[in-house]
């Protein structure tokens, strides 16, 4: 036990259990999305800093959501692509913790933004008239900053129950990044008190904010069918289904990962399911909020049109 008890300098991420023609085909396939996720995002970003009709709050914070998704690929995909051409490859055990929390920052503040994102739709369509006065652009930044900050702050606790840990030999993370359960594994000591801290956590950052946003949704579509005109519950409608397909992505496939029963729910497919949340989930929300928003839609186009030659 004493030799396992190293030093650890560096770790070995074990990824998927595939053979070299299928991981070059994953390599290819995530490739692709990473390349459309940044794509994607950058332009729902170039959008809306460019085109004036777009300065309201509600693309605002979807601003920052678009910053969150290409900085949660950006966290976890690269290192999984070299992970694909060398599975041997280690990564440092800085690298890796600094990855664990970036990934936990990125997830926590698109969970809260998301929040934010659900009250501005209830202050919009249930208060009209109050809008410009509750959701003042301080108020915005207020609420975006302390998605970031509360994000970050949430995740640096986890990190620091984690770091006293002294983890035995072999270094080797049974997943395609450094998740921070899974480097829970390699603890010597017993880490029943930290697996039900990063579970109560998650459940509590999960089930409280999306309680908040079924309950926002509901009023709301009550405020909608009390709307006498038809364009006018269409234009609600558009906008809320947007968000909500948004918030089913997101917030299905992490309750199932952290808070979902072990039972039917081997490793294996949770490191799946994973790896669609971390591929899929930024790649979709900018063609979610652009096919279905005609804002968005028609800001795209009059881009389109300007860049043409006359």
């Amino acid at each position: 036990m004493m030799n396992n008890h190293t030093l650890v300098k560096e770790f070995i991420l074990m990824g998927f259990p595939l053979g070299p023609d299928m991981r070059m085909f994953l390599l290819g396939l995530s490739s692709l999305l990473y390349a459309f996720t940044l794509m994607g995002n950058g332009v729902i970003l170039g959008l809306i800093s460019l085109e004036a009709r777009l300065h309201t709050p509600m693309y605002f914070f979807l601003s920052h959501l678009a910053l969150v998704d290409i900085s949660y690929a950006c966290n976890t995909v690269p290192q999984m692509l070299v992970n694909l051409l060398d599975p041997v490859k280690p990564i440092s055990y800085a690298g890796c913790i600094t990855q664990t929390l970036l990934f936990l920052t990125f997830a926590l503040t698109e969970c809260l933004l998301l929040v934010v994102m659900s009250y501005d739709r209830y202050v919009a369509i249930c208060h009209p008239l109050r809008y410009p006065v509750i959701m003042s652009w301080r108020v915005c930044i207020t609420l975006s900053l302390s998605s970031w900050v509360l994000g970050f702050l949430l995740a640096l606790a986890h990190l620091i129950l984690l770091l006293p840990l002294t983890l035995c030999s072999p270094q080797k993370i049974n997943h395609f990044f450094c998740e921070i359960l899974a480097i829970l594994k390699l603890a010597c000591a017993d880490t029943h008190i930290n697996e039900i801290l990063v579970l109560a956590g998650a459940a509590s950052v999960l089930v409280g904010p999306l309680s908040s946003i079924v309950i926002s949704y509901m009023r709301i579509l009550w405020a909608v069918l009390h709307i006498q005109s038809r364009e006018g519950r269409q234009k609600a409608f558009s906008t809320c289904s947007s968000h909500l397909c948004v918030v089913g992505l997101f917030y299905g496939t992490a309750i199932i990962m952290y808070i979902g029963p072990e039972h039917g729910n081997p490793k294996g497919q949770k490191k799946y399911l994973l790896l669609f949340h971390s591929l899929f989930n930024p790649m979709l929300n900018p063609l979610i909020y652009s096919l279905r928003n005609n804002e968005v839609k028609g800001a795209l186009k009059r881009m389109l049109g300007n860049r043409r030659p006359s």
